[in-house]
């Protein structure tokens, strides 16, 4: 007999965030009016977060296939084989919601969330990454949460142990109700040694390992589905608090039992908690699943089935374990200080039963929890596309020297030094390339391979045109890994959205996500993992559109990398790529022209692939000495990057006559390059670029102290570093 206590009134199904015709289709599914727990496991399984009963039907266009795809889109992370009997594992996730609320745990619980569906595969994580938006500077709450998220990032990821080596900070008004904080988590495995969440035979235990349930993160899945009002500080008690010193005992002590062949399957605890690592392992095995709740560790008293269901308590795990093998990984989470207890077992049967104090709370279908989750095909609009701008119809306010100065001095393009020094990019000694340039390089173990890995989006291009936005942040995060010479394999994304009910904001989702998929393609560059985080807006008003690009390239030899610091003095500056002046969407128009506005610069990937492909081949032949992709602020930003990264300056030729100065030095044109090479070797690379039919031109040459263009004001290279550096300590010192 089912305990059901509790009227399920219009109300209550409101408040799970149901609405009425999903209701209806509970009912029908089940035959009967359900208990207050299966309506708790219903609102956790069919909501935006858990089901993307609103992207998946979009999701499904994306190339996720490849020769050196092992798992891709469905576990909790992707993996491929990097060779040499390696799999690198990776995947993004968001956790915008609760670090809006609580921003230092929400975004230390992002980190560890991200870690366990790392090493859930098998894998040690070797790096993190990720990926801020927030709010303009003068907002009253961005210093506060850019304090608390930074804080929290590096609180958990220096604590557990992992190097968090690269990632990206933008501000922009738009974020300012509704902050982004997505986290990327890398790691290493053995290609045959994987492990997935799929359950297999009957009567096996399920075991609940790792930290205590309480009620912390309770309805945290279903919050992160949901838009804010100027009531969401109320919704704190949904946010999990962290623990990574546990994290790291539960990484230890679930790699030994692997190693020790005890596992058949294993879900990480993330959202939804119990409720839906139970299902779907059990589900993706074809099993049904019995769980007996008061076998549950619980850290507070008296809690109810319901909550026990919906915590999201962190640092928890579920696997089914080898009958034989049960004693021996008991032992070893016992040594490592761990909660280890039999909940349930596999059955036969296809049902969900979940039992507490001798009464059945729960009896479900256990695959229609998640196969019969609405899926929506909802009505989507594609805005008029911005006309192209005119670069010659502009009169800059001010000269080159003056915007250059500012520019890189504005929050999207300073140094986030202040940022990255709260994290330890070093721990474990393998990291080659760190934090502020184009791409991080980790080594592998202790052999010459490398990987590349890198976060990359430009919100302001997806929102004036998605389809050409999606494609631009896949081809840019290619970009910056073939930057340091690395082959670009795979990616993982965080798709951010505002609410999906809305056509217009369906209509960005469906560009970017349709931008992303033909890049992906062209540039054979699939999707293995990632993340769906939607109704990201406060009182009605959406964020950017901020598809998310986290990438992962190989380098044969970590010591052939490429850095964007100029190496020496007397080499030729060479750009690759052709520069016609779009000014569309640039941050010089927003920041110098006070204009946010036009089309954003076309990306045509057969340029991509070519110009990127002949970069790389300088790089790892050793013809280049310095490389940088060319993006935000355009080549004069990327030159002054890589001045300031060296102490070394340039003296530069003007503007071809047919492109305006302001045009040349500042426009975003995509597929570009800079590198250097030794003034001796010119002849030779452009030979090599025109059997190769990229364009290649001679720009300047390095050398002195100052950033030097032909007719303009010189600028001392140290000059420019300082107002680089300085910006964001000092907006966080309350200095503006």
């Amino acid at each position: 007999m089912l305990a059901n206590d509790v009227k399920i009134t219009p109300e209550l199904v409101a408040e799970h965030g149901l609405k009425p015709d999903e209701y209806q289709r509970i009912l029908d599914l089940i035959g009967r009016e359900p208990t207050l727990t299966e309506l708790g496991i219903f609102s956790a399984m069919w909501n935006e977060h858990c089901s993307y009963k609103s992207s998946k039907v979009h999701l499904r266009g994306l190339p996720t296939k490849a020769p050196w795809v092992i798992q891709g889109p469905g576990e909790n992370a992707g993996v491929i084989d990097i060779g040499d009997g390696l799999a690198c594992v990776f995947k993004m996730e968001s956790h915008n919601h609760p670090s809006y609320i609580e921003p230092y745990q929400g975004a230390a619980t992002g980190v560890g969330g991200i870690l366990r569906d790392v090493f859930t595969m098998g894998a040690r994580p070797i790096a993190c990454l990720n990926a801020l938006s927030f709010g303009a500077p003068e907002h009253p709450k961005t210093r506060h949460l850019v304090s608390g998220v930074v804080a929290g990032i590096g609180g958990y990821g220096n604590s557990f142990g992992v190097p968090t080596v690269a990632g990206s900070v933008r501000f922009h008004k738009r974020y300012d109700g509704n902050i982004l904080v997505n986290a990327m988590a890398v790691g290493l495995a053995e290609k045959d040694k994987i492990f997935y969440a799929a359950a297999s035979g009957v009567g096996m235990p399920i075991v609940y390992l790792g930290s205590k349930t309480g009620r912390d993160g309770i309805h945290g899945a279903s919050m992160a589905s949901a838009e804010f009002d100027d009531n969401s500080e109320e919704k704190r008690p949904t946010v999990q608090v962290g623990d990574p010193f546990s994290e790291k005992l539960l990484l230890e002590a679930c790699l030994e039992i692997m190693a020790k062949d005890c596992v058949i399957a294993i879900q990480d605890m993330g959202a939804a908690g119990l409720t839906s690592s139970a299902t779907e392992m059990g589900a993706k095995g074809n099993l049904g699943v019995t769980l007996d709740l008061d076998k549950v560790p619980c850290r507070e008293e008296g809690m109810t089935a319901y909550e026990m269901m919906l915590s999201e308590s962190q640092e928890r795990m579920l696997m089914v374990l080898k009958p034989d093998k049960e004693k021996e990984a008991e032992a070893i989470f016992r040594k490592w200080g761990l909660d280890f207890a039999v909940v349930g077992e596999t059955t036969p049967t296809m049902r969900f039963i979940v039992k507490h104090h001798g009464q059945v709370m729960a009896d479900l279908p256990i695959k229609e929890l998640g196969d019969s989750a609405p899926e929506y095909k909802r009505p989507f609009v594609s805005l008029e596309k911005p006309a192209a701008i005119d670069a010659g119809a502009i009169e800059p306010p001010g000269s080159i020297a003056d915007a250059l100065e500012r520019l890189v001095a504005t929050p999207d393009l300073c140094s986030k030094r202040w940022v990255w020094e709260q994290y330890d990019h070093i721990i474990g000694g393998n990291t080659v390339q760190r934090p502020g340039g184009d791409a991080a390089v980790v080594r592998v173990l202790d052999g010459p391979k490398g990987l590349a890995l890198t976060t990359d989006v430009t919100p302001r291009y997806c929102e004036a045109n998605p389809f050409e936005g999606g494609k631009q942040a896949v081809a840019e995060c290619w970009r910056n890994l073939t930057a340091v010479g690395a082959t670009p394999l795979a990616i993982t994304d965080n798709l951010n959205f505002g609410n999906p009910e809305r056509p217009e904001i369906m209509g960005q989702f469906v560009g970017c996500v349709r931008g992303i998929a033909e890049a992906c393609k062209a540039l054979d560059f699939p999707v293995v993992s990632g993340n769906v985080s939607l109704y990201n807006e406060t009182n009605g008003k959406a964020i950017l559109p901020t598809p998310s690009i986290g990438g992962v390239g190989v380098i044969a030899d970590f010591k052939k990398s490429a850095s964007l610091a100029f190496k020496k003095e007397g080499e030729a500056i060479l750009v690759v790529g052709e520069t016609t002046g779009w000014l569309g969407q640039s941050i010089w128009l927003r920041e110098i022209c006070a204009r946010e506005e036009g089309a954003p610069p076309p990306v045509d990937l057969i340029e991509e692939r070519e110009n990127g492909e002949f970069v790389r081949s300088l790089i790892i032949d050793g013809a280049a000495t310095a490389a940088h992709d060319l993006s935000d602020g355009g080549l004069l930003v990327a030159l002054a990057e890589m001045a300031m990264a060296s102490g070394i300056g340039a003296k530069l030729d003007a503007a071809p006559d047919d492109v305006p100065a302001h045009a040349y030095w500042f426009g975003e044109d995509q597929a570009r390059y800079i590198v250097t090479v030794p003034a001796q070797a010119v002849e030779l690379v452009m030979v090599r670029a025109r059997k190769a039919s990229v364009l290649v031109s001679r720009i300047g040459t390095t050398g002195g102290d100052k950033i030097a263009v032909e007719g303009q004001r010189a600028l001392a290279v140290a000059d420019l570093n300082e107002r680089s550096e300085g910006w964001l300590p000092g907006y966080m010192a309350g200095r503006d």
